[in-house]
């Protein structure tokens, strides 16, 4: 049997055991506890400078990124700053800002859109009326030419209707880049004549130097003459602005595989890279033409090559530099928008540029061939006139001696209602032939009466040799006659 003793001092040892166990187990809540309220400081912390660069973030969006992004919009070189914070991209709030800078950019361009098209539309309905006016006043001008027959009048006339022919270019630009229609429907033309009549409706059109090298005939399709005649004006006017008034701007009609190209060379200041890419970029057409692309005041010209290039199918280059240190543009013609007119029946107009191409009738015969063709300087008197057949004239070979020459007065006399019309290479050939005659007869007739003989030309001409049967001496002589004076009138 345990003593008293014994028992009270267990008791205390139990006691001081389970005391140590609690004092242990408090301490141990007391460290997690301060360790959970460190975590919930630091977590606390994080939040709130997580908040904070949320809203920078968010700040940043709204004071810069936005507004940019709709300067973006309407200038495509405008650089759109990023995010804040670099290590928000790729993250769901990166990528939740930069769905938001998206979706502002698709509705402003949206409402752009929509705003242009209705400025368009209003521009539409006023140009239209201008028009209208405009071509009232040219009616009226031309009224009076045609009534008044004083000089001075006529000239004070003359300047009033190409000022208002000016002006009517202009109305028709602007209608043209809002969308509407050219405004004229012409039948098929000359496609010289488009060229020429572009460079009418300018101010310094005496500045412009057209060499046509296309063959006789080369005509445009009803529906592009106008387009052509448009786009070309508009290709001078901005060569002779941009060049100085001293120089000229040359234009080149040529052939090519696939049609026609129209070249224009100007020597000019020419343009920098970046202005040749936007302008190459406007005479396509490829991009949508907004009125407020086009500056202040907007410039109209090149958006309007671009609206006809894309609308008939029409090829525009102007990413050359010209020879003469200047622009060169190029306007290309296909072969499905060319046609071909009868000069004959429908001849260029007689202050467009004569065709530098001779077509294969009008080329000159061999030496050994005698005759005219179509196109060809006349022959000198005493020459065989050959045979039309089917209208159409014949080359024929000399195998006998030349035939007597008759003098000016033996030759019959043509009726000028019965003689085709001359081209004036024809008529300075025809000139010169006249001319060579006219001093061989008289050279016959001073020696008729210095000798006292009666033979005439014809008589001398028949005295000599025929043995070989080609005549060496009057048709040599008057056909270097002709062709000296042909060359000397062209």
């Amino acid at each position: 049997m345990m003593e008293l003793p014994d028992l009270v001092a267990g008791g205390l040892a139990a006691g001081t055991l389970s005391a140590l166990a609690l004092g242990g187990g408090l301490l141990r809540l007391r460290r997690q506890q301060t360790r959970q309220r460190a975590e919930i400081a630091a977590l606390r912390t994080q939040l709130e400078g997580s908040v904070r660069a949320f809203t920078a973030e968010v700040e940043h969006l709204a004071d810069r990124r936005v507004p940019a992004a709709a300067r973006q919009v309407a200038h495509p070189h405008v650089a759109e700053p990023g995010p804040l914070q670099p290590l928000t991209t790729g993250t769901p709030l990166g990528i939740a800002l930069e769905n938001v800078v998206l979706a502002l950019q698709s509705e402003v361009a949206a409402q752009r859109t929509r705003v242009d098209a209705a400025a368009q539309a209003g521009m539409r309905g006023a140009t239209r009326e201008i028009q209208a006016a405009l071509y009232r006043l040219q009616d009226a001008l031309r009224g009076l030419q045609q009534r008044y027959d004083d000089p001075e009048l006529a000239q004070t006339l003359f300047r009033l209707d190409h000022e208002n022919e000016q002006s009517l270019r202009r109305a028709q630009v602007t209608a043209v880049v809002c969308g509407a229609w050219v405004g004229l429907a012409r039948e098929e033309s000359h496609l010289v004549d488009a060229v020429t009549g572009g460079q009418a409706r300018l101010a310094g059109y005496h500045r412009v130097q057209v060499h046509n090298h296309l063959e006789t005939g080369t005509a445009l399709v009803s529906h592009a003459v106008e387009p052509v005649a448009i786009i070309v004006a508009e290709l001078l006017d901005n060569a002779l602005r941009h060049s100085a008034p001293d120089t000229d701007v040359v234009v080149s009609l040529e052939h090519v595989h696939h049609g026609v190209c129209v070249t224009i060379d100007d020597a000019g200041l020419g343009m920098t890279r970046d202005e040749r890419d936007r302008a190459q970029r406007l005479v396509a057409g490829d991009d949508l033409i907004l009125l407020t692309d086009l500056g202040d005041p907007p410039r109209m010209g090149l958006a309007a090559i671009g609206r006809l290039t894309r609308q008939f199918d029409l090829g525009v280059d102007v990413s050359s530099a010209s020879p003469y240190g200047g622009v060169r543009a190029v306007l290309r013609v296909d072969s499905h928008l060319l046609s071909r007119l009868d000069p004959a029946d429908r001849p260029p107009a007689a202050s467009a540029p004569r065709t530098t191409r001779r077509a294969a009738a009008d080329r000159p015969a061999p030496s050994h061939a005698y005759g005219t063709e179509s196109g060809v300087p006349e022959a000198a008197p005493g020459h065989h006139e050959p045979s039309d057949t089917d209208g159409l004239p014949q080359r024929r070979r000399r195998t006998q001696a030349a035939a007597p020459e008759e003098s000016p007065a033996q030759r019959p006399a043509h009726s000028p209602a019965h003689r085709p019309a001359r081209r004036p290479e024809e008529a300075a050939a025809a000139l010169g032939a006249l001319q060579s005659g006219t001093a061989a007869a008289r050279a016959a007739a001073e020696d008729a009466g210095s000798d006292g003989l009666g033979d005439t030309p014809a008589d001398r001409t028949g005295e000599t040799d025929h043995t070989d049967h080609t005549d060496h001496t009057d048709h040599t002589d008057h056909t270097d006659h002709t062709d000296i004076e042909g060359e000397a009138a062209r």
